[in-house]
């Protein structure tokens, strides 16, 4: 039988309602539960695919073509559990679903209402799939009283009501704010936003109270008292040396022994020691190395929040801090002087996914300094094609190489892709079509290049399975050109046709990705790429 764990959030945003879901399921899977974890927004965007990494971050892509919000790479992060497309729900999936319904004539003539279609399209989506699992975690986008998220919070109260008390368990995350000119900690908007939730049908069962300073017993007691919960139910959730030294953090403070109280469950003590040798590594580096990632979004990390965890894990394979130097690729782009102070006290150069023509000729800049300094470069995504059009401009001859995503171009190095086979079959697209959910998404295998520097990288694997991302496509047209300038694909699809990786064998470490490598690192499992990245960086850190 599950049980459900639902999480909200009060007072303000961005309290870290998901890493705080992340740890509580990393500390259940500690006991020996089995666990997953889902996501509710209340947006009206069918999924995050078409929004600004400046409005919400990265996006994130499951195995099997989700696009969905970044808290889901907490939870794979944190849980090794791989997410699916049913662990993200959003407002615009569920009213698209519902009113299409509606077309067909699906619901014979009835008056279609929030209260019970759309709730009830909630509660399927909370309870789908959920049989072989002991502990589902429903975290729900917003703030508690934001008028999009009413009909959520609607649908867990009917929920509770249903499953009853034993299966169901509110965690409200909420804010306790230190007033420096009173000196003393605040539990008015604690107990106010508790209100609004009890307001709206749901009794918390559990408070976490994010504070910057420790909480008083004496708070902790007003706080139970006046949110009529058990002071021991009352966790304080102070800010953490690292976002992985955070579900240690919970349990000292009673979390997850708190969760299973209220269930009546009881459970060994949770085996904390791989999170503890990730700590460690953390904590404790023996170096560091600097690395610069050179991109169009370095105004908001949580628009490559993927890439720089990744990055911290290749760091820890390596034991060294990984300093991240984030470069707008837009500096780039007429001042030579400019590339060179920025870059040259870097130990490794790396160009991210993106879209669009901004920044691009920054971003082929960077790529040919490092190809001539020798500085370990990894190109990801369109960074990887950016490799390729510098590669074909300045090592096979080709001046006019560019990208069709840029404009009309008569040498298309790098061109849309019009079709690829996927598990359904014959997958086909356009330029003129939606972009929402068009692109090829999801996790397809590459065929690797035997004794390829990448092959070495992947424990000598001669086929690896990674998520894309990208609408457009190297042009297989150019490879022997771009191979006889020294850029040698050493990873393609199965049937031949796409390319997956590049690599310059007389380089110390130079290879670029058409996927996403960085979503699939866990701190505990890094991705082999970044764990041989960094140990290239550090190599080059002697050097220099």
């Amino acid at each position: 039988m599950a049980r459900y764990i639902f999480i909200t959030g009060g007072v303000v945003s961005s309290l870290g309602k998901g890493l705080m879901a992340a740890s509580l399921a990393a500390l259940l899977q500690a006991r020996g539960f089995k666990v997953r974890i889902r996501k509710f927004d209340p947006y009206l965007n069918v999924d995050p695919g078409t929004m600004s990494p400046y409005q919400h971050g990265e996006v994130y892509v499951t195995d099997d073509g989700a696009e969905t919000d970044l808290d889901l790479g907490h939870y794979e992060r944190f849980t090794g559990v791989s997410a699916r497309q049913a662990d993200n729900i959003t407002s615009g999936r569920i009213y698209r679903d519902i009113i299409a319904k509606e077309r067909r004539g699906d619901y014979l003539g009835a008056t279609v209402q929030v209260i019970p279609h759309v709730t009830d399209a909630i509660k399927d989506f909370a309870t789908a799939e959920t049989d072989d699992l002991d502990f589902v975690l429903c975290e729900i986008g917003g703030t508690v009283g934001d008028i999009e998220g009413l009909p959520f919070i609607e649908a867990l109260r009917q929920l509770r009501n249903e499953l009853g008390r034993e299966q169901t368990c509110f965690v409200h995350v909420t804010l306790v704010p230190y007033i420096a000119a009173a000196g003393e900690l605040k539990t008015k908007p604690t107990q106010h936003s508790v209100r609004e939730l009890t307001g709206l049908g749901i009794q918390p069962d559990i408070l976490l109270c994010r504070c910057e300073h420790p909480l008083p017993e004496g708070e902790r007691a007003k706080i139970a008292l006046f949110c009529n919960v058990r002071k021991e139910a009352v966790i304080p959730a102070l800010d953490a040396s690292s976002i992985y030294a955070v579900p240690q953090q919970y349990h000292d403070e009673g979390l997850d022994a708190e969760v299973l109280h209220h269930f009546g469950m009881t459970g060994p003590a949770p085996a904390m020691a791989r999170w503890d040798d990730v700590v460690d590594r953390y904590q404790n580096p023996e170096g560091e190395v600097t690395i610069g990632v050179v991109g169009k979004y370095v105004g908001l990390p949580d628009a490559y929040k993927s890439l720089n965890e990744a990055l911290a894990h290749g760091g820890m394979a390596n034991r060294v801090k990984v300093n991240v130097r984030w470069i707008d690729a837009e500096l780039f782009e007429k001042d030579d002087a400019e590339i060179a102070a920025r870059l040259e006290p870097l130990h490794g150069i790396l160009v991210p996914g993106g879209f669009g023509v901004r920044g691009s000729e920054g971003k082929i800049a960077s790529v040919r300094f490092a190809r001539e300094r020798r500085v370990p470069f990894f190109g990801i995504c369109l960074g990887m094609q950016m490799a390729c059009i510098e590669g074909a401009r300045n090592t096979a001859g080709i001046a006019k190489a560019s990208s069709t995503e840029f404009g009309e171009t008569r040498e298309p190095v790098v061109g849309i892709i019009t079709e690829w086979m996927s598990a359904e079959g014959l997958q086909q697209r356009g330029a003129d079509t939606d972009l929402g959910g068009t692109m090829r998404l999801g996790a397809y295998e590459a065929k690797l290049g035997a004794n390829s520097h990448v092959s070495t990288i992947y424990g000598g694997a001669t086929v690896i399975s990674e998520r894309h991302r990208h609408r457009y496509e190297v042009n297989g047209a150019y490879r022997h050109a771009l191979e006889q300038g020294g850029l040698v694909f050493s990873g393609m699809s199965p049937d031949g046709l796409l390319p997956e990786i590049v690599e310059r064998p007389d380089h110390p470490w130079f290879i670029g990705v058409q996927f996403h490598p960085e979503l699939k690192s866990r701190p505990f499992e890094p991705h082999p790429l970044f764990s041989g990245f960094i140990a290239a960086a550090v190599k080059q850190a002697r050097l220099v």
